[in-house]
């Protein structure tokens, strides 16, 4: 007797052992069957004939007849399952429909198992099938739900996605950026945006992705009674949903030349964008490969538009406050800067993006009767229109002192003075460069500011060391500050940049980092100061996102400008008798060389009360500076400084008296001078001209 095996590798006990199978599942409300492999024939029992929908004798054992009463869809996936299962001599489990006498389908489930022969062939598959239709209603209905909760969650999640993705936008440049990027119409699952707002009776697009350049560009700025869909949406306060090219073309003929390159079916919807009962715009949906805009759909892409309404509606109302921020500190800035032949000058103002987009920094540059040039930084503290008006009073304070002909120093201390009385309770930082274009002398002024930046001949740049004191403002009313000068030489085809903090800070870095990036941008950047001041705030504004408002200004000398003014210098000693004659013998040298001869007699004298004033009242020694100067003709300046940070009074001398009368004589023989105080000390200076002569 030839024995076969069960799939799992036992002997099979033949025919009696499927007739007891038979009987169990029988009892259980199971059909059974036996298809002989080698044969074809199929055998059922009685309950198996019925499920299948067979009465008992017609069914005549083949697999055609077995077939015609299966739907034809589902066979070649039937057939392909089997098959599978025969080759891999594995078992099988499939639903299929079964069509019965009357015409219905009725689900079936059938669970099959192979046994073999010696050599492992399959010769007979063994098995049981019963009635399935009541649990595939259930899981139908199982399944439905289990969709309509996901299409829920997917519906909730696109809103929940695109309010993310415009939690983040300021501008209405970036809504229009945020959503028009593939990675959103990929969550939405469409295929184009176009985005329009409008803006004087039109529609303007301002965004799109997905869509014909030439839609865009032919209807860039429709007017609102035209036939279009975003216009119809705007006019009627309605979505369109539109589920065909063919019902787009005929309800929009203009749009025909454009559709028909879309590619296979195409469903669009375009929503209304209304803020507070108030059309602002729509916005335009594309799908590839259609849609059918069930109630469920049509009622999250409703409340998108809201989302999306809402979040234009903000930057609608930013935009507007920059502009007019914008406005505001733009005219409070100097409506024209000098022209000097011997100097480039380029000034930059950049609002910040915070809102308001207001603040307190500011320029200024101004030219002096005698040729020299000041220029001016400064920030006000704040961002808010106090900041504003405060920078707009500082300013001309600061330009009708630096008019009077006042040196840097007392400029500053004037300003910081004038600030405190203002009673503001806001201070500010600030940085004036006094720069005589035709000998590149420049004498530089800090209050809490930034140090300015050089930018030599050959291309290296260096941040100048510039002794600095307090903020403005914050001294007692009435008293005027010391403010450290420090003098240098910008020398021809030298770029002098000055800026507010704005430039460099950020608060997520280091501002070392921001000084260090500003001095490559320089280095690096463009010749002209014109188009270096564009490059500089482009390059940092990637570094500072923007933080905080920039006000720039950049000086360049002419290549062509003659060298660097002479000078001479002397140090005199209280130890050295021999001193203070080494220094009249030099500087009478000098104006030789100088061809200032006829300055002498006053120059040496005017030199020797500086010194002597400055060996007997400070204990120090004490450095004599001269050279010339052409502010208004040919003159020479001389500059006393020592260690001391006590400033000389004038003091009334009678007949009697032996001292007293050095600044006196200061006053009657220069035609101007001053007290500055240094980063060390103090410089008393005075200037003599030949006209005076």
């Amino acid at each position: 007797m030839q024995r076969f095996f069960e799939p799992d590798g036992r002997p099979d006990t033949g025919s009696d052992h499927a007739t007891s199978a038979d009987v169990a599942l029988a009892v259980n409300g199971m059909g059974t069957f036996t298809w002989d492999v080698t044969d074809g024939v199929m055998r059922y029992d009685d309950a198996g004939l019925a499920v299948m929908g067979f009465r008992p004798g017609e069914f005549d054992g083949r697999l055609e007849t077995l077939s015609e009463r299966m739907v034809a869809e589902e066979l070649p996936a039937i057939q392909e399952l089997v098959d599978r299962a025969l080759r891999e001599r594995s078992g099988f489990s499939l639903y299929f429909r079964v069509r019965h006498r009357n015409g219905r389908l009725r689900w079936t489930h059938t669970q099959g198992h192979i046994v073999r022969d010696p050599q492992w062939r399959p010769v007979r598959v063994i098995g049981v099938i019963r009635d399935a239709s009541q649990e595939l209603v259930a899981f139908d209905q199982t399944e439905q739900l289990r969709q309509a909760r996901n299409d829920r969650r997917r519906q909730a999640d696109i809103v929940g996605h695109v309010s993310d993705v415009l939690v983040p936008t300021v501008t209405v440049e970036d809504v229009a950026e945020a959503l028009t990027t593939s990675r959103l119409l990929e969550r939405i699952g469409a295929s184009g945006i176009v985005l329009g707002l409008i803006d004087n009776g039109r529609m303007e697009l301002v965004g799109s992705n997905g869509v014909p350049e030439n839609l865009i560009r032919d209807f860039h700025l429709s007017r609102l009674d035209a036939t279009l869909p975003l216009t119809e949406a705007v006019r009627t306060r309605k979505p369109v949903f539109l589920t065909s090219k063919a019902a787009l073309t005929e309800r929009y003929p203009a749009l025909e030349p454009y559709v028909t390159r879309f590619s296979g079916t195409v469903a669009t919807a375009y929503l209304p964008l209304i803020a507070q009962d108030t059309p602002i715009g729509a916005v335009g949906l594309t799908y590839a490969g259609g849609a059918r805009f069930p109630p469920d759909e049509r009622t999250v892409l409703t409340a998108l538009g809201r989302v999306i309404a809402q979040s234009l509606q903000r930057a609608l109302l930013y935009d507007q406050e920059h502009e007019l921020a914008a406005g505001l500190q733009t005219a409070m800035l100097p409506g024209r800067l000098p022209q000097v032949p011997e100097l480039a000058l380029a000034t930059r103002y950049r609002p910040t993006r915070a809102r308001g987009g207001i603040g307190g920094d500011w320029y200024d540059a101004l030219t002096l009767p005698d040729g020299r040039i000041v220029a001016v930084v400064g920030d006000v503290q704040g961002h808010d229109v106090t900041a504003a008006a405060v920078m707009g009073q500082l300013r001309i304070a600061l330009s009708a002192y630096a008019a009077e002909g006042h040196p840097p120093a007392t400029v500053m201390a004037r300003a910081s003075a004038f600030l405190a009385e203002l009673d503001t309770d806001r201070f500010a930082t600030c940085l004036i460069a006094l720069l005589d274009p035709g000998t590149g002398m420049t004498s530089i002024v800090r209050a809490g500011h930034p140090e300015p930046v050089l930018r030599r001949r050959d291309g290296s740049s260096v941040w100048i060391a510039t002794p600095g004191g307090l903020p403005l403002g914050l001294t007692a009313p009435g008293t005027q500050p010391a403010y450290p000068a420090l003098e240098t030489v910008l020398e021809p085809g030298s770029t002098l940049v000055l800026c507010t903090d704005g430039l460099i800070e950020s608060r997520a870095r280091d501002i070392d980092q921001g000084r260090t990036r500003l001095l490559d941008a320089i280095t690096t950047g463009p010749g002209p100061p014109e188009v270096l001041a564009d490059h500089l705030l482009d390059t940092m504004a990637a570094y500072t996102g923007e933080e905080d408002d920039v006000a720039l200004l950049v000086l360049q000398r002419s290549r062509s400008g003659p060298d660097p003014a002479p000078q001479m210098e002397a140090t005199i000693s209280p130890a050295d008798p021999d001193a203070l004659g080494a220094a009249r013998l030099a500087l009478r040298t000098a104006l030789h060389a100088w061809s200032l001869e006829a300055l002498d007699d006053t120059a040496e004298l005017l030199a020797c009360e500086l010194a002597t004033n400055a060996l007997l009242h400070t204990g120090g020694h004490a450095i004599l500076t001269a050279r010339p100067v052409r502010h208004g003709g040919r003159g020479l300046r001389l500059a006393v400084s020592d260690a001391s940070p006590v400033t000389p009074r004038r003091r009334a001398a009678n007949e009697q008296c032996t001292s007293g009368r050095g600044l006196m004589l200061v006053e009657e023989l220069a035609t101007s001078w001053g007290i500055e105080p240094r980063g060390t000390g103090k410089t008393v200076w005075c200037e003599i001209s030949l006209n005076q002569l």
